[in-house]
């Protein structure tokens, strides 16, 4: 019988069990799921650079004669071997080699390399590059057309996949059988994009004559009539889940007059005229008998914490518990003892579960939430653990949402079914959204915006400086110390790398113990133990420490109003967005602040561009517009916004301009073909991304 694209791939030449083992771990189970197993990326190489021609951060064939080949010890042996071919030199460095490797690259013998070009410390290098030894009397011939990389599972070589994707390339193209295509043929036309078939034919195996440039920045019509495909699967399940969680019931929680007075005079501040809005707009939405499924947009120090907690309100005053989840311990912490000052008059009990709980600890944590009384619990990803059982959840809230991905915030929510009612779930970023990207990331949620600061927020000053005026940046430390303020030093990364040129938080520490001996500083980054993390920041947050050096880990939730210098190292490394979430850790006490930026030099233009935006204003709306021009939605949506997978060949940062024509594809789909909806659902999220179930 001839083989059919829905056959199992376990008719293909080469596809044994143990094969087909590794593919089921890749989703992979027919000949069609080989099909749409797309490249994540290209390789060229069809073509060889000289070395006098290389461009950093670019992956290249390059070709020359070994000049020197020598093993060197310092903290880690390595090889290295310079390489040059008339037009200049470079160096191959190896970490992991045996004698044998050693000795291929005896002085004047010729190779032939592919890898990354990267900047080493005195000349541009390749890491552990693929290596041929070029013989003159039989010449190795290159590479015909683009080779396409795939996504891969350990035990399965991308030389294995690619003749497998081949056989059913080939198959594609002779067989009577044919893959439907759900787009439109106007849309099609509209966007000039090219047929299903041929689209798949066309990415597994690039002709000879393909615009090489295309295929490797995304934009060929070939990559974007399957971006479009998997962008609309995305929205319509997105769509569906706000579909069929207006379908479950929750319990009514309305607003309790008394107890919201009482919170409200003993916060010690009043709420913005923002701030009453969205509870108003909360309240409602839990008055109702159907799940609220609402996003809380707020730039950073717009209040959004104790919109939460007036939130958490209704639910407390009506029996019922709330868990609020944070992607940090450090943010954990912090919320505890927000809400611990703010709830303690009322006495309204307030829990914490992390990982960093002993055994001892976590059993009486959850024991307590298994009694079923109303109660506030603050966590990480531990709230949602197998073991924890909510018998009356009727608020789930969770904080900088963009560190979560959309199962995660579900599996939270899953937890709060009693009988027939569903727990209300509200979701909160202090990273604005351009209004395109919240409709297609957020399909399923309605939005809020706190679109204004309380007026003791003042602007935080900000400069952008090189970092050859260190010691300028040194005394502008000192000079905040002598009017008892705080300060923190950023770095991007803990340790020395061989492969980047940031300024190591290690070595930054002690450069400033011996810049300012007067001066308590302290050292916080991810790899430090949870409890001496939490003792750090604690230590500052108590003014125990004048200066805090510290990694991105400090850029969510950390609030410690005394501190109004902030320097950020290797800044142009940053994104806008990031850079703003950072900056806003100052300025929080009601005075005027200032964050300097220290670059490296030569800036590329769109970290120029990016240092400029950062420093011209403070308005997260303004800067996540910014962020979306310059380096489009990916970093302001996190990597996990629309499932537990990533996509398969769209992305959002390069695709953001098909968003409006997807969304008026779904809506319309949704109404005039229920039943081509769910196959391309199932074409593209396959059993991956159940939003059905939860």
């Amino acid at each position: 019988m001839p083989i059919k694209l829905t056959d199992e791939v376990t008719v293909l030449k080469g596809v044994g069990p143990a094969v087909s083992e590794k593919l089921a771990r890749l989703h992979i189970n027919s000949i069609r799921d080989l099909l749409f197993h797309l490249p994540i990326r290209y390789q060229d190489r069809t073509r060889r650079t000289s070395i006098g021609a290389l461009v950093p951060r670019t992956e290249v064939v390059i070709e020359g004669m070994v000049d020197v080949s020598q093993v060197l010890y310092g903290r880690r042996r390595t090889l290295v071997v310079r390489l040059s071919d008339g037009t200049g030199a470079m160096v191959l460095r190896f970490f992991h080699f045996n004698r044998a490797q050693q000795n291929r690259f005896s002085r004047g013998r010729n190779i032939r390399c592919f890898g990354e070009v990267r900047r080493g410390p005195h000349s541009l290098e390749m890491i552990h590059p693929e290596t041929q030894v070029l013989n003159a009397d039989a010449p190795v011939a290159m590479e015909e057309r683009l080779t396409p990389i795939y996504p891969t599972t350990d035990g399965l070589h991308q030389a294995r996949l690619r003749k497998l994707i081949d056989q059913c390339v080939a198959l594609l193209e002779r067989t009577t059988d044919t893959i439907p295509d759900f787009i439109p043929r106007r849309i099609r036309d509209q966007l000039t994009l090219p047929s299903l078939e041929y689209a798949l034919s066309y990415l597994h195996r690039p002709p000879q004559d393909a615009p090489v440039n295309e295929l490797l920045d995304g934009t060929h019509p070939a990559q974007r009539r399957l971006a479009f495909e998997e962008l609309l699967a995305h929205q319509l399940s997105l769509k569906q889940l706000r579909k069929q969680t207006r379908t479950y019931a929750a319990p009514r929680l309305p607003p309790p007059a008394a107890l919201r007075r009482r919170f409200l005079d003993g916060l010690g501040f009043s709420l913005t005229g923002a701030q009453a809005r969205v509870v108003a707009e909360i309240d409602a939405d839990l008055s109702k008998p159907n799940p609220m499924l609402r996003l809380l947009q707020g730039d950073v120090g717009s209040g959004k914490t104790a919109v939460a907690a007036a939130a958490a309100l209704n639910a407390l005053a009506n029996e019922f518990q709330v868990a609020i989840m944070t992607p940090t311990e450090l943010l954990a912490d912090q919320h505890r003892r927000n809400f611990e000052r703010w709830y303690g008059a009322l006495g309204i009990p307030v829990l914490l579960l992390t990982g960093r709980l002993t055994q001892k600890q976590r059993k009486i944590v959850i024991a307590q939430i298994a009694e079923g009384q109303p109660c506030l619990v603050v966590g990480t990803h531990a709230l949602f653990q197998n073991d924890v059982a909510y018998p009356k959840l009727g608020l789930v809230v969770v904080d900088e949402q963009h560190r979560f991905g959309v199962h995660q915030r579900l599996a939270l929510w899953d937890k709060g079914v009693d009988g027939a009612l569903r727990a209300h779930q509200l979701i909160m970023t202090a990273t604005p959204i351009p209004r395109t990207l919240a409709m297609t990331a957020y399909a399923d949620l309605d939005v809020s915006v706190l679109d204004e600061l309380p007026p003791d927020r003042k602007p935080t000053r900000t400069v952008v400086i090189p970092d050859s005026r260190r010691d300028e940046v040194v005394q502008r430390i000192a000079q905040a110390r002598a009017s008892d303020r705080q300060t923190y030093w950023v770095c991007p990364l803990i340790d020395e790398s061989d492969l980047f040129e940031a300024q190591a938080a290690t070595d930054t520490l002690t450069y400033l113990s011996e810049a300012l001996p007067e001066l308590r500083i302290g050292l916080v980054h991810g790899r430090l133990p949870d409890k001496d993390k939490t003792a750090v920041m604690q230590a500052f947050a108590e003014h125990q420490l004048d200066l805090l050096v510290a990694t991105t880990v400090i850029e969510v939730g950390v609030d410690v109003p005394n501190a109004s210098l902030m320097v950020i190292e290797n800044a142009e490394r940053l994104g806008l967005s990031q850079l703003h979430q950072l900056r806003g850790r100052v300025g929080r006490g009601g005075t005027t602040a200032d964050c300097i930026l220290l670059y490296k030099t030569p800036l590329s233009d769109t970290a120029k561009l990016r240092l400029q935006a950062i420093r011209e204003t403070n308005d997260g709306f303004i800067i996540a517009e910014r962020d979306l021009s310059l380096r489009g939605p990916g970093e302001v949506l996190g990597t996990k916004q629309t499932g537990s997978s990533e996509y398969r060949i769209a992305d959002l940062s390069r695709d953001h301009a098909l968003l409006p024509l997807v969304q008026r594809t779904a809506d319309e789909l949704l109404r005039s073909d229920p039943a081509v909806v769910d196959r391309i659902i199932e074409r593209w999220l396959m059993d991956r991304i159940e939003y059905g179930n939860v």
